[in-house]
């Protein structure tokens, strides 16, 4: 469904993905992780076809990521790409506008669900408010693939259980979910698949199940192998 191929990125004299080849498939939920500044956020907008890599490729059901895949990826970034003078409501308009497959019923379900009222003006949400409005706005869309940049990050209990419930809903066997983050014990209740990036490299793509079954360990166990003794990152 998704791969990459030496996949590399440069900017200018720093390299945050080098050289990655990995390959997802639809009916799972993987989870990339890694400290911040290991290339994860740059990995995904290449992926999403949001920025041009410097050298490699990223292939969507086997075709170069474009315009056309960008019909059937939906990405999450941390950075906020909403008009403080929008309502909830607006910014489902706002993605309908751009995205035929958006649902603006499901959206207003979700909403719901989270607790969110969209007549809200967008200025007056809080952090974790507004986090719950862009799961619910990337979800909203029927795509293949849904990416999601650290959806937990810098959000209280209460909404992470929220965010959780929503995910897990819209795995289903047809569709791939990405999420990227730090927070390994979050990952480790949604994920079955787990892509370890290191310092912009591949360290190592594992099946969950399979890894505590053979080797004992679980995610958030192999994390700590991995960067426990990591250098600290600029």
């Amino acid at each position: 469904m998704l791969e990459s191929k030496e996949l590399t990125k440069k900017f200018g004299a720093k390299t945050a993905v080098d050289h990655v080849s990995v390959t997802m498939e639809s009916g799972h939920i993987y989870a990339m992780l890694g400290p911040n500044g290991s290339g994860k956020t740059t990995w995904m907008k290449m992926a999403a076809g949001l920025i041009k890599p410097t050298s490699g490729e990223v292939l969507f059901a086997g075709k170069p990521v474009g315009v056309e895949s960008r019909k059937e990826v939906a990405y999450m970034s941390t950075e906020p790409y909403f008009y403080g003078w929008m309502t909830i409501e607006d910014a489902g308009k706002y993605y309908a506008d751009f995205f035929e497959d958006f649902s603006m019923e499901r959206y207003l379900n979700m909403l719901h669900a989270m607790d969110l009222d969209e007549k809200e003006k967008i200025r007056a949400l809080s952090s974790g408010m507004v986090a719950k409005m862009k799961i619910a706005v990337t979800l909203a869309r029927d795509a293949k693939v849904y990416m999601l940049d650290e959806p937990f990050n810098g959000i209280d209990l209460m909404a992470r259980d929220e965010i959780r419930a929503a995910i897990l809903k819209a795995a289903v066997p047809e569709k791939l979910l990405l999420l990227s983050s730090h927070l390994v014990e979050e990952m480790e209740a949604i994920a079955d698949r787990a892509v370890f990036i290191r310092k912009g490299q591949l360290v190592e793509v594992r099946d969950l199940e399979e890894m505590r079954e053979s080797d004992g360990v679980s995610m958030a166990d192999r994390y700590r192998e991995i960067f426990s003794h990591r250098e600290v990152q600029a």
